[in-house]
């Protein structure tokens, strides 16, 4: 049986100098990463990226968070507060097809590698920054995370039942989000470059970034000329019936199958009718449209949920999409850890960690040519700073260890 997975080697040749943290520029590298990139991760010699959550003096318990936005990648240790050290990271960055860093406003040209510092090095270089907001921004020097670009960007404002308060939606959208759209902007840059032969800055805000997920919400605005409001399960701005969760048995705090009949095809009402048994409302002049549908929606909502409580969320899953209407169970992170189809598929895979238990977790999810790239271990804490040295920059063992005497990695 052939494997479910591939090595990936797109960007085969390209070098990174990955001085990210935490989880919106992580995420951006790990996707590069995943593409065959060479993602060198910078990290501070004592604890490492802020994300490892590593305790002083005691074994790692919690190393996850880390595991899923750092696979892929190799970790080099570097006292950027060592003048060897800030020498020998230039020197990586003279080598670099793109440097990425996602420091608090400010801190990058504090340490000394500032565009205006590394440009003159790398002309060629594509040197990006993740931000929580925007240059011009009346907030430009704010420190933000994923729960303050996501209040600030708008997420919020439209998340969480119509009576209720603003809610943060239950993913990351802020930071992983704003990680892709930079990637996607790093790989437009490169292909550029072999054009031109020039590097180019780029620069993204988490806050700016979450605006552009809004879009279908701006779109309502336009139409409706008024704030878009929270919907609950229901999608603001959009009107028609039935369209929710319904709830299934056997009635766990997850059991709901979310239905969607569309406005563009009248035959869904007919057909999810005829599924649950309810035949002679076919043609009923009370639910003939959607409008007529939307106006006794509570009805509606009864009429459904009477047939889905007799039904697991999988059967009824099952059953509706088998009547050529969308539905979609609720799904738990267990329930898709088990489920065997994406293991089986290479889009949850085993990360195979030298000192934590084997952990399975979602891979980059598109397919080329049939299959996604494998997903290898994150690294253990400047587990490669010897190997990127004398690759990248050609040091024998004596000056390694010359370095490492001095304190610079």
């Amino acid at each position: 049986m052939s494997s479910p997975v591939a090595e990936v080697n797109f960007l085969s040749g390209v070098k990174i100098v990955d001085l990210t943290q935490f989880e919106a520029g992580p995420s951006c590298t790990e996707a590069l990463a995943w593409l065959g990139a060479d993602v060198v991760k910078i990290e501070n010699p004592k604890m490492g990226d802020p994300g490892r959550r590593l305790r002083p003096g005691q074994p790692d318990n919690d190393p996850y968070y880390f595991h899923v936005f750092n696979a892929n990648k190799r970790s080099m240790t570097v006292n950027l507060k060592s003048p060897a050290g800030l020498a020998v990271v230039k020197d990586l960055l003279r080598q670099a097809d793109v440097c990425i860093e996602n420091f608090a406003p400010g801190a990058i040209e504090r340490l000394g590698l500032g565009y205006d510092v590394v440009r003159p090095l790398n002309p060629g270089i594509i040197y990006a920054q993740v931000k929580g907001f925007g240059e011009g921004s009346p907030y430009e020097k704010n420190l933000a995370f994923d729960m303050i670009a996501q209040a600030c960007g708008g997420t919020f404002s439209v998340t969480g039942d119509p009576d209720g308060p603003p809610t943060r939606p239950g993913i990351s959208l802020g930071d992983t989000g704003t990680g892709m759209l930079m990637a996607i902007t790093i790989l437009g840059a490169l292909y550029k470059r072999r054009e031109t032969g020039q590097g180019h800055r780029l620069q993204v805000a988490m806050q700016d970034a979450v605006m552009h997920y809004m879009r279908i919400n701006f779109a309502t605005q336009g139409r409706t000329g008024r704030p878009v409001k929270r919907g609950g399960s229901k999608v603001p701005g959009v009107s028609n019936a039935p369209m929710g969760l319904y709830p299934c048995a056997p009635g766990g705090p997850n059991d709901y199958v979310y239905i969607m009949t569309s406005r563009a095809n009248p035959d869904h009402w007919d057909r999810l009718l005829k599924l649950i048994g309810r035949e002679d409302l076919i043609g009923d002049a009370r639910y003939t449209t959607p409008q007529d549908r939307v106006s006794r929606e509570p009805e509606v909502d009864a009429i459904i949920a009477a047939w889905t409580r007799g039904h697991t969320k999988h059967d009824a899953m099952r059953a509706v999409g088998d009547a050529g209407i969308p539905a979609g169970a609720v799904l738990d992170t267990m329930e898709l850890h088990e489920d065997p189809s994406f293991e089986a598929r290479g889009i949850m895979q085993v990360m195979r960690h030298p000192m934590h238990r084997d952990f399975k977790m979602p891979g980059w999810p598109v397919r080329i040519d049939g299959r996604p790239p494998a997903l290898t271990s994150s690294p253990v804490l400047g587990e490669h700073t010897d190997d990127v040295l004398g690759e990248w920059l050609g040091l024998n063992a004596q000056a390694v260890a010359a370095l490492r005497a001095e304190g610079a990695v």
